[in-house]
Formats: structure tokens, C-alpha cells, sequence
């Protein structure tokens, strides 16, 4: 007779069986298991089979953000060789500023009066301390030289570009935020520098006050205004984005020819390289499940 059969019906020795917070069972050890132990186990259960199509639409929330910071440089450079005075600054700000609200009043289901007032008092309390401190953004990096200026602004900008949140996970109504992580924060602090090392070498009170308030409106509340389009309609976030991009090559090819071929490699990269390697790479994808695994507890709430 087999010994085994003999040890498993014994009334000493019983038949080995999943045990769950239940301590060890007598007769094996606490690392014990037989062959039905893997009859649960379930392959790439929870991997999803991503479409070509559907990854590179949604890899054009980075391009027109990279789009965005891009015209935010090309207005730097324009104002810091004075092709772009601050009378035309503040046209382009106040023009931001009303095109935004116009925006978020079309966009939003539930904004009230009382929130556009909210809106307002903020707006108007944040252009009032800009406009006081500008003097102070005049003159603070006026003993570093120009090109450490630039060198550490674009510096600044990659990081802010590497750090951004793109998911767009921290937004979660107008003007309202949800639990940002430390890299978006650090993302804007970034930009907030870069801001004001650029705003310094400009050589009025009103340049540095222009400049500052396009940079903050654009690098602050461009993602809440792209957030708000693309809840509202996918379709009209994919024209914006489309135009933002058209608009953004076109200036950057009057500017410099080898900086549009490098832009326009960078929107390739994201918007068609990257995504087929993320297709690509799924099928070395390997993910093993079974009753090794933490418990989930689900509460079915009838009341």
C-alpha cells in the first residue's frame, strides 16, 4: 500500500487544505503546498490590450502642452529682443484672461455667479501683487549674467516638462485642486522661476509686469482651461490641439529652421513613435495571479 494514501486518511495526519489566517496545519509545515495549489493561478488577468489609435489620441494632451510651452518661449525670446513691447504683452494677457473665462463659462455645467465672483477677487487680488512685486523681479538676478540666466530658465523648463502632470489627475473642478503630488509641484515652482529669472532681464516695471502675468496664466491655468475642453467635447480638444500645433510649427518655422525640424521630430516621438512602442512592448507583458495574492475585501452596500 502507499504510504502517502495511508499518512492523508490518517485521523493524525489529515488531508492538506488552504488555510487562511488559520495558523498551521498539523502533519505539514507552514510553507507546505500540494499540487492543487496552483490550479488558481491566472495569467495576464488584469492586462489591458491597448489600440494603436486610442493610445495616440491620448498622447495629444502632451503634444499641445509641449506646443504650449513653446509659445510661451518664443514669446520670451520675442519680448527679450523687443519685437514684442508691453503694450502688445498686455493685449495678449487680457486677451488670455477673457478667452479663459469665456471658456470655463461654456464648458462648465455648475458655475454659478457667486463662483465667477470668487473668480474674479482672486484674479484681481493676484494681478495686484504681481504688478507690486514686479519692481522687486526687476532687479533680483540683475548681478548674473545673461546666458546663466538662459541656461538655468531652460533648465527649468525640461523640468517642469518632465515633472508635469499630464494625466491631468489633480484637477478636479475650476480653480480646484486634488491632493497634488510633489512632482507637480515641483513642475510648477519650476516654471514660477523660469518666469521671473526671464522677467529680470527685461528693462521696465510694466515689460517684467506683462511678462510675468502671461507666464503664470499660461504655466497655472492653461491645464485647468485644456482639462475643461476635453471634458466638454473630445472632438473640439482634438481640433484645439491640432490647430495649437499647426500654429506653434508655423511660428517656430519663421523663427528657425532647425528648431522646427526639432519640434516636429519631438510631436512624431510622442504622438506615433511612442505609442507604438507601448503597443509593441504589451506583448512581453507577464503577470501571474493565485490564491499567493492579497485578499481584496468588496462591501456590497444595500441599504
Amino acid at each position: 500500500m502507499n504510504p502517502s494514501l495511508v499518512n492523508n486518511s490518517s485521523p493524525t495526519h489529515p488531508r492538506w487544505r488552504k488555510v487562511a489566517y488559520g495558523g498551521m496545519q498539523a502533519g505539514y509545515d507552514d510553507n507546505h503546498t500540494d499540487e492543487s495549489f496552483l490550479e488558481g493561478m491566472v495569467m495576464n488577468a488584469s492586462v489591458v490590450k491597448r489600440d494603436m489609435l486610442k493610445v495616440m489620441l491620448d498622447s495629444v494632451s502632451i503634444s499641445e502642452y509641449l506646443c504650449i510651452v513653446a509659445l510661451v518661449v518664443l514669446v520670451w525670446t520675442c519680448t527679450l529682443a523687443s519685437t514684442i513691447d508691453e503694450n502688445s504683452l498686455l493685449l495678449i494677457d487680457v486677451g488670455l484672461l477673457v478667452s479663459g473665462f469665456l471658456i470655463l463659462l461654456f464648458t462648465q455645467e455648475m458655475l454659478s455667479l457667486s463662483l465667477l465672483f470668487h473668480y474674479f477677487l482672486n484674479i484681481s487680488f493676484f494681478i495686484t501683487v504681481l504688478y507690486v512685486l514686479a519692481p522687486i523681479y526687476q532687479t533680483l538676478t540683475r548681478s548674473i549674467s545673461s546666458d546663466s540666466i538662459w541656461a538655468v530658465a531652460a533648465s527649468l523648463l525640461i523640468l517642469h516638462l518632465f515633472l508635469h502632470d499630464y494625466s491631468e489627475s489633480t484637477v478636479k473642478a475650476p480653480g480646484v485642486l486634488k491632493n497634488p503630488a510633489l512632482t507637480s509641484c515641483i513642475s510648477v515652482n519650476a516654471s514660477v522661476v523660469a518666469s521671473v529669472f526671464i522677467a529680470s532681464r527685461l528693462p521696465s516695471r510694466l515689460h517684467v509686469f506683462a511678462i510675468m502675468l502671461f507666464s503664470l496664466q499660461v504655466f497655472l491655468f492653461a491645464p485647468l482651461v485644456t482639462y475643461c475642453i476635453k471634458k466638454y467635447s473630445f472632438r473640439l480638444h482634438l481640433c484645439f490641439s491640432i490647430s495649437l500645433m499647426a500654429m506653434t510649427l508655423s511660428f517656430v518655422y519663421t523663427l528657425h529652421r532647425l528648431l522646427f525640424v526639432l519640434l516636429l521630430s519631438l510631436l512624431v516621438f510622442v504622438n506615433v513613435v511612442c505609442p507604438y512602442w507601448l503597443i509593441r512592448i504589451q506583448e512581453y507583458k507577464f503577470e501571474i495571479n493565485g490564491p499567493w495574492d492579497e485578499a481584496k475585501l468588496c462591501f456590497d452596500i444595500t441599504d
